[in-house]
Parts: structure tokens; sequence; C-alpha cells
């Protein structure tokens, strides 16, 4: 008797463990900072010069707004992607990910091209921001070019004409 249960990921495991269960925590974990070790979420994004006693009351409904998208980021991608294993629905879902992967990468610009690569530079903000991004769209153009999948993977249909 097969089993149409998404719990049962008709995916890779490295598919199922990042988009399941690494990235959403690791997203949570980016809400968490931003919404409650503010001070530190804006020193390690950005060091100040001066020093820095605390963030405004601006940056601070800025920051809760920021973990709040976080928080429904990770929400979305657990929930979603476990509620089915069509590859059409993981590939929609993937690419919108993946769109904004690109955003969250420009949003650090303003600090410059070399921020991008000189990881020998980078604090553990740098290395959330910039390296799980990359890894993250890596992974879901991966998932979106098919390396690894089956063709029959997911759920897939064959449309005959």
């Amino acid at each position: 008797m097969p089993s149409s249960t998404a719990s049962q990921s008709a995916f890779p495991w490295l598919y199922t463990a990042f988009f399941l269960y690494i990235e959403p925590v690791a997203t949570a974990v980016g809400a968490y900072y931003a919404f409650f070790e503010q001070h530190e979420y804006m020193e390690l994004t950005v060091p100040s010069v001066t020093d820095f006693t605390g963030v405004s009351t601006r940056e601070s409904i800025v920051l809760n707004q920021l973990a709040n998208l976080y928080f429904v980021f990770a929400l979305n991608e657990a929930f979603v992607l476990r509620s089915t294993n069509d590859r059409r629905v993981w590939s929609v879902f993937l690419l919108g990910l993946l769109i904004a992967d690109f955003g969250h990468l420009y949003s650090v610009h303003a600090l410059g091209w070399p921020k991008y690569y000189q990881y020998w530079t980078w604090n553990k903000m740098d290395w959330g921001n910039l390296a799980f991004v990359y890894f993250g769209a890596t992974m879901r153009t991966a998932f979106l070019l098919g390396l690894g999948l089956s063709t029959n993977s997911g759920n897939a249909k064959t449309h005959k004409t």
C-alpha cells in the first residue's frame, strides 16, 4: 500500500534535512536574535565605531518586524514543505525563497563588495547573512535544477498529450 503522506519525504535526505529542519531552525535563531538580542544583532550586523549603548525605538520596531518575517519564513518552510511531496509545490516555494536569498544578499551591499567574499573577516552574523544564505541558495538552485532528484520523485505527474 503506497503512502501518500508528506511525512515520508520523496526527496533525497539532504534536501529534506536542510529544508525541513536545518534552515527553519537557523532562521528561527535569527528571529530570536532580532527580537530578543537587538543590541547584539545590531552590533554584529554593522559594528559601531562609537560606544554603542542600545537600539533606538525606531530600530527596535524594525528589528521586531524583521524577527517576525524570519519567524514566518521558518514556519512557512517547515509547515508548507512538510504538508506535501508534490515537487511542483516545493519548486514554486523554493523559487520564491531563492529570489528572497538574492534580496537578502543585496541588503548588505552598503558594506562593499569585499564583504561578500572576505570570509576571513566575517563574524557570526556574517556567516549567517552570507555563508548560510549562499548555501541555502545553492541548495534551492540544485533542487530547482533537479540535481539528485529522480524523474518521478515528489509525486511528479507526467502529462500525456
